[in-house]
């Protein structure tokens, strides 16, 4: 088949990249990213322009050529993981890092990064300290316990625990409690990983404290409660309560270890929210090892935290477990900051991001509502519509927290394309599509957003 002749004049139009090499523009580039990068993006983005010159249209000219490779290359440099504003309304969204932190927290893990610290040196005698050393003091105030642990997320404090406390020997768990967490978490395979036999008792909706007594024998050794974290059973049921689970224990010389979970260390009715069972709670009812995270209702970095009897903490320490599962500075100087505002609860309520949203009144999340429609340009055709938010990090599976969007029509064009330029953004924003439009709900965009989320609606619209 002939050659175009148009096309090949097309082809012949783009510049060769030693010319676009000797331009100003090229030169700046090269400052900023190195020569070798420069040649390589040039090279590609001539090959997408020759792609391009083989369907339709006109010749790109040198400085079109030149800004779509500095745009490559600012791409290539931009980190993976980086900022995301949250317009999905679920407070503890883990795709996007679960909870947001604590200024303190923030500057506890910048100062513990910038430098060398005393992560394993005690400063006072001068020789070799314990890592988290400062942990166990503020852990054991906030929770009432005897010791504490920490290592790098709550299904490896799970782990840790039944490897040291049970492998070898048999955990009983009632089968309403069996559950299954994001990412495939399941309690069965970290029971099975842990060395220990699962033992089911009772079934999904009733399990009494005569069906753990029958299941006991002399390879038990330990009674596991699981906090359902995110489901719910509710109708016919019946669950034997901490309290009768120690008292059980205590006849045959078992620990009782309650996985909570979620890691509140507030009381959340305070907030204006459901109940949800504290470490504090668990250990006062009687529990002898309590797990919890640190990422999600606590509002800190990801960790998992162990509290309860030092006879039971103490052997975890000497685990081989313990140092794959330890968790670095930056992350202990975060949880320690997180505790140390949970020293005074008030304090912690305004000043810990997860706490302080879901304080927040509808109210509240409608003035915020309002000044982002206020902001966003007519052709997004945005409206203000009631919505409801979620807790997520399988927490308060039930509540329905009530929030406002803004909706979008996007003139009429698809959601998803609309949805797609704000996820490639700086800061990307991320919400949800429903009903034919895309959804930002308020509720989980701080008031500081609000005026940067209208400017990249308003870039999005335009492009």
């Amino acid at each position: 088949m002939p050659a175009d002749p148009k096309l090949s004049a097309r082809l012949r139009g783009l510049p060769q990249v030693q010319r676009l090499l000797e331009t100003d523009e090229a030169e700046r580039l090269c400052a900023r990213f190195s020569r070798a990068a420069v040649v390589e993006a040039l090279r590609a983005t001539l090959e997408e322009a020759r792609a391009a010159l083989r369907v339709a249209g006109p010749t790109p000219d040198a400085t079109v050529l030149l800004q779509a490779a500095g745009l490559r290359l600012a791409a290539g440099r931009r980190p993976d993981l980086r900022r995301v504003i949250n317009a999905t309304g679920v407070v503890l969204h883990t795709n996007l890092g679960r909870a947001p932190l604590a200024a303190a927290a923030l500057a506890a893990m910048a100062e513990a990064g910038a430098g060398y610290c005393n992560l394993e040196l005690d400063l006072a005698a001068g020789g070799r300290g314990a890592r988290g050393g400062a942990l166990e003091p503020l852990l054991c105030a906030v929770t009432g316990a005897e010791a504490g642990l920490a290592v790098n997320n709550a299904a490896g404090a799970v782990l840790l625990a039944l490897s040291a406390l049970a492998a070898g020997g048999e955990v009983i768990v009632s089968r309403g409690e069996l559950v299954e967490i994001g990412g495939g978490f399941r309690i069965p395979d970290v029971i099975a990983q842990g060395g220990a036999t699962l033992v089911e008792v009772g079934t999904t909706n009733k399990t009494r404290l005569d069906d753990y007594r029958r299941a006991v024998t002399e390879r038990t050794r330990v009674l596991l409660k699981v906090h359902q974290s995110n489901y719910r059973i509710v109708g016919f049921t019946a669950e034997a309560t901490l309290e009768q689970l120690a008292g059980l224990a205590r006849e045959h010389g078992l620990a009782v270890m309650h996985d909570l979970g979620g890691g509140a260390l507030v009381d959340l009715a305070r907030l204006g929210r459901a109940a949800e069972p504290r470490p504090q709670d668990s250990l006062a009812a009687g529990a002898d090892l309590v797990a919890f995270s640190g990422d999600k209702l606590m509002g800190g970095p990801q960790a998992g935290l162990l509290v309860g009897r030092r006879a039971l903490v103490d052997p975890l320490r000497r685990h081989p477990l313990v140092r794959a599962l330890r968790p670095d500075k930056t992350t202990l100087a975060g949880v320690e900051a997180t505790l140390q505002l949970y020293r005074d609860p008030d304090r912690a309520a305004l000043e810990i991001p997860t706490l302080r949203m879901l304080a927040q009144t509808a109210a509240q999340v409608a003035q915020r509502a309002m000044r982002l429609h206020a902001a966003v340009a007519p052709e997004l055709a945005a409206e203000i519509t009631p919505s409801i938010a979620q807790v997520g990090g399988g927490s308060l599976p039930g509540e329905a927290l009530q929030s406002w969007s803004v909706t979008l029509d996007s003139a009429g064009r698809d959601p998803g394309a609309l949805a797609a330029r704000l996820r490639a953004g700086a800061p990307a924003v991320v919400g949800r599509i429903t009903a034919g439009r895309l959804a930002l709900d308020l509720f989980t965009v701080a008031d500081e957003e609000v005026e940067l989320l209208a400017g990249r609606l308003n870039a999005a619209a335009r492009a």
